[in-house]
């Protein structure tokens, strides 16, 4: 019987956020690209909490901005409130984060899909990896239709062989209710992929008009909106936002939970899949921290064109008839209506180890991963990961060496070389605390970090490029003027200083100086400042943090300096671990399985001690096979 053939250069197989960012690169970058979903309404859908960004997750959205993705775009345009979070806090951790609308978010995403040229849009489920030895040649769907390409990136999200589950309820479907990818994960196993399985969960959608919104406390936006696009000024997307509220578990909704333990999947071993320890549920939270009186419930709306409010704070896989009584005990709810179930849902995905820095598996030429497949959790990490992917899947048909981010340039890059190198064992999410080099990669400067590996890829235009020049060589010349210019303790200045707080002069100084006081900043020196000129915000926030934590920053670049020795020592791919002796048994292994790219990789792998790195070195001058990048 016929079956329809069609050949590309890349396939793309899931279109949520991972696959939306690798569909994009990849065909702004020339490649011809399929990308393949179970459902159209399931592009860019955020099955979950209605925000993007976050506490470092913001960060991974500047990022992709700054080297051409979309993401960021898209969440300019479809935002219904946009707050900074941590602004008590020094600039490393400020992070910004953007309520959405959900069905606008998903709805723009797709339209910009739909108008990239090199790109189509397919609705089927992809069954079969199609392979010559280790090559890939393709896919095949489950009607039977065969897609030629010469690389595919596998962007499954939480669909392989999904099960939402709450209570004694569970059925075979994806989130939302759509469909499962039931077939594929067989076609991975026949060609030796490990694969295992992992969970999350989402809380219930509840009724605005059931909510007693008197009993919370109103959480408005911020009167300054940060975009998140480097593309976009404040002026380009303000707009009236929408307010989210914030109320709190107690003791009789604890109880509640605790009367019913035994009910929940989570604690019956009806669930076999590892869940995310960073957003746990509620029946978790409970169970595992006793002695908290309450938990925080934030009631988030879901857009501006529905009721659906999220509950977030409050994810379960509690029986129906528990997740009334549970969530109408919470202050604001004692009458709510749920729209939506609660419910966890369980899916296959990989251990990332199998995975080069690239994304490409060390085992198959051309087969590249990203997002939630991957064993991560949430929309910002599936989106870095599918760029990254995109971008390299479409260099290695260009015959270009991949882009590989290492962790003192990225947000991204810490993502990924934990995803690869460490082992994993519940779903992972991106914190602050994981990057050792923080202080550098501020979600601020992500522009001056990646802008120029952008421009090089071809994902930032000319236009943008020359801009970010201009603005680039700004900040120095604005650094440079204030560095030499001095400034008297005379009577006026002395005066002025009283003013503002802050102490006299004793002898002359430099303007910079004085913006490095911890009272003073930019705007409060203009008075003295004779020869200012007009600079943007951006500008003046890159001068200030760059002059107030100089010392800071100068120590860190020395710490990226010895990083970038161990990163620079190269580990060639023919090493055979079998031959370097006075390894431990584990440290081969787990070397083995990695097949770490540099010693300094080695040296991040769990079970691969200081000293097996002694030895590894030893082993690879002796043996005149070090080399470096």
């Amino acid at each position: 019987m016929p079956q329809v053939e069609e050949t590309y250069d890349i396939v793309v197989v899931g279109a949520g956020h991972a696959g939306c960012e690798a569909a994009l690169a990849a065909a702004r970058m020339g490649l011809e690209t399929i990308i393949f979903t179970v459902s159209m309404d399931s592009v860019a859908m955020m099955p979950c909490n209605p925000n993007v960004g976050g506490s470092s997750k913001g960060h991974l959205v500047r990022e992709i901005d700054a080297l051409g993705g979309e993401i960021g775009k898209n969440i300019d345009k479809t935002y219904i409130q946009s707050k900074m979070l941590n602004e008590s806090k020094g600039p490393a951790v400020h992070s910004l984060r953007a309520q959405a609308d959900k069905a606008e978010y998903s709805r723009s995403m797709r339209m910009t899909l739909e108008r990239t040229e090199h790109l189509t849009l397919r609705q089927a489920e992809v069954s079969e990896i199609l392979a010559e030895g280790d090559k890939i040649t393709g896919v095949r769907t489950f009607s039977g239709g065969i897609y030629h390409a010469k690389a595919v990136i596998l962007c499954t999200g939480v669909y392989l062989k999904a099960r939402c589950i709450y209570g004694d309820v569970s059925y075979p479907t994806g989130p939302n209710g759509l469909q499962a990818a039931n077939h594929l994960t067989e076609s991975l196993l026949k060609l030796g992929i490990a694969v295992r399985r992992f969970k999350t969960g989402t809380p219930a959608r509840i009724d605005k008009r059931s909510i007693d919104f008197s009993k919370m406390a109103e959480q408005k936006g911020d009167e300054r909106i940060v975009p998140f696009s480097f593309t976009n000024t404040e002026e380009d997307i303000k707009r009236e936002q929408v307010s989210c509220w914030l109320t709190y578990t107690n003791e009789n909704t604890h109880n509640i939970i605790r009367a019913n333990i035994d009910r929940s999947p989570l604690f019956s071993g009806a669930i076999e899949g590892t869940g995310p320890r960073y957003c746990p549920s509620i029946e978790d939270k409970v169970m595992k921290f006793p002695d908290k009186d309450r938990h925080q419930v934030f009631i988030e709306p879901e857009g501006e064109y529905t009721n659906e409010m999220y509950v977030g704070g409050m994810s379960s896989s509690l029986p129906e008839d528990v997740q009334y009584a549970m969530y109408r005990s919470v202050p604001g709810l004692e009458h709510a209506k749920i729209v939506r179930n609660a419910y966890a849902i369980e899916y296959d995905c990989i251990d990332a180890t199998q995975l080069k820095p690239s994304l490409e598996f060390q085992a198959f030429q051309g087969l590249f991963a990203a997002g939630q497949f991957n064993g991560s959790s949430g929309y910002e990490e599936a989106a870095a990961q599918g760029f990254m992917a995109g971008v390299n899947a479409a260099r290695k048909l260009q015959g270009k060496e991949p882009v590989i981010l290492d962790r003192s340039q990225a947000y991204i890059g810490v993502l990924i070389d934990d995803l690869v190198t460490k082992e994993t064992a519940e779903p992972y999410r991106m914190m602050t605390s994981r990057a050792e080099y923080r202080l550098l990669l501020r979600q601020d400067n992500a522009d001056l970090r990646l802008t120029d590996i952008g421009y090089e890829i071809g994902l930032i235009d000319e236009e943008r490029y020359a801009k970010f020049c201009d603005k680039r060589a700004t900040i120095e010349s604005e650094i440079q003027r204030l560095e030499s210019i001095t400034v008297g303790a005379n009577k006026e200045m002395q005066s002025f200083l009283e003013s503002v707080g802050s102490t006299p002069l004793k002898t002359g100084s430099t303007l910079a100086d004085l913006i490095r006081r911890p009272e003073l900043n930019y705007e409060m020196i203009a008075p003295v400042d004779k020869e200012r000129q007009p600079l943007s915000t951006d500008v003046i926030e890159q001068v200030t943090i760059n002059l107030k934590y100089e010392g800071y920053i100068k120590r860190q670049k020395q710490q990226v300096e010895h990083f970038k020795k161990l990163e620079k020592r190269l580990i060639p791919s023919n090493i055979n671990y079998d031959d370097v002796s006075n390894l431990r048994k584990e440290a081969r292994q787990k070397l083995k399985a990695v097949q770490p790219a540099s010693v300094g990789q080695a040296s991040r792998i769990s079970g691969v001690s200081p000293a097996d790195i002694s030895v590894l070195l030893i082993y690879l001058e002796k043996e005149k096979m070090l080399k470096n990048s």
